[in-house]
């Protein structure tokens, strides 16, 4: 079957922005579950997964803002992820789902927690899928999430490659080279072995990124600290800088959904030793001038999440972590089947009988 032959495609209108959302022919009733995507891409990278629910579920799949065929509404980075979290509650709104069951992927898992702070008796269940560390992506070490820099240096738009961002932006760069799209699928997004099936549908979810100052990376400003660069006010690095991203409040919300964290083992992305941090990069000489393991440690991601739901689960909350063997940054691409069972799984612990 083709990659998007049984997909409708709808614009959803809000007083926001225009959404654009996908869903499957024929599955318009049942319990929603809404499926956020990862920063980079968007929605088709759901589609096996969302086939391979059982169909008492609907299968929703949301753009966010700057991404896929939703509205390039420019990201304001001092609100950390809220901005995608109104827009999504206004597509919600506008297809009149009072409750839903949300999924989400890295940066998406992160607006998951976001929404549920802002309004959890929508939400009856939650998936994090590898999802970003609750104090964002670079900047911090301890499992409290501790700024290494007042400043958040080693965080925000300052620290994306600018080859790969010249050829999101267009720029004519082979599809073997280290920082094209295609290379950094294969190389950070999925783990050796992946079969490559529907590749270039995912390479042109990637493409589909708005780039520029207010969307990716975003703006960024020096920093007298290494590696020299500090998060700045506008675009998607920048909510995720830890200076304006604190997702701690969702320890204590109120009522507490069901979570299930499903990673993958090999995930080189969001790791307590990510490929993508700079301080990792410093530690293994790759960076220049590093200053040592006491002073700019790695980001350990997956500790900072586990303290953050053992908060939860102490204050009466319930999660459940799910590491999925030999599975990288994307378990929904590269190991479907899977999990689609542990998210069906979760799906029918937490709906009403």
């Amino acid at each position: 079957m083709s990659h998007q032959l049984d997909i409708a495609v709808h614009s959803v209108a809000t007083d926001r922005l225009t959404l654009c959302v996908r869903e499957l022919h024929g599955r318009e009733a049942g319990w929603p579950v809404v499926f956020l995507h990862d920063q980079l891409t968007s929605s088709p990278m759901f589609f096996p997964a969302m086939r391979a629910l059982p169909d008492q579920y609907r299968p929703i799949a949301v753009d966010l803002r700057g991404f896929g065929g939703t509205d390039t509404g420019p990201v304001d980075a001092a609100a950390g992820l809220a901005d995608f979290a109104a827009d999504v509650r206004g597509a919600l709104d506008a297809l009149a789902l009072p409750q839903v069951h949300l999924v989400g992927w890295s940066m998406g898992a992160g607006v998951v927690l976001q929404m549920i702070i802002d309004d959890a008796a929508r939400v009856r269940s939650a998936t994090l899928l590898n999802p970003i560390s609750p104090y964002g992506f670079g900047g911090t070490m301890g499992a409290d999430g501790r700024l290494l820099s007042p400043d958040g240096a080693g965080s925000g738009g300052g620290i994306a490659n600018a080859q790969f961002v010249a050829a999101l932006g267009g720029e004519d760069v082979p599809d073997d080279a280290p920082t094209s799209p295609r290379t950094i699928l294969r190389t950070l997004y999925v783990a050796p072995g992946w079969d490559g099936e529907h590749e270039e549908a995912y390479v042109a979810s990637m493409m589909s990124t708005a780039v520029g100052p207010d969307n990716y990376p975003g703006d960024w400003v020096e920093s007298r600290t290494w590696p020299g660069v500090g998060p700045g006010q506008r675009g998607v690095l920048n909510a995720l800088a830890p200076t304006h991203l604190d997702l701690s409040p969702f320890a204590d919300v109120d009522p507490q959904p069901p979570v299930l964290w499903i990673r993958g083992e090999l995930d080189q992305i969001v790791s307590d030793n990510s490929m993508l941090d700079l301080a990792q990069l410093g530690s293994l000489g790759v960076l220049p001038g590093y200053p040592g393991l006491d002073v700019a440690p790695p980001q350990p991601m997956l500790a900072q999440t586990r303290s953050l739901l053992s908060a939860y689960a102490a204050a009466g909350g319930w999660y459940s972590e799910v590491v999925m063997p030999g599975v990288g940054h994307s378990p929904h691409i590269e190991a479907t089947e899977a999990f689609a069972k542990t998210l069906a799984d979760h799906l029918d612990a937490s709906v009403p009988s």
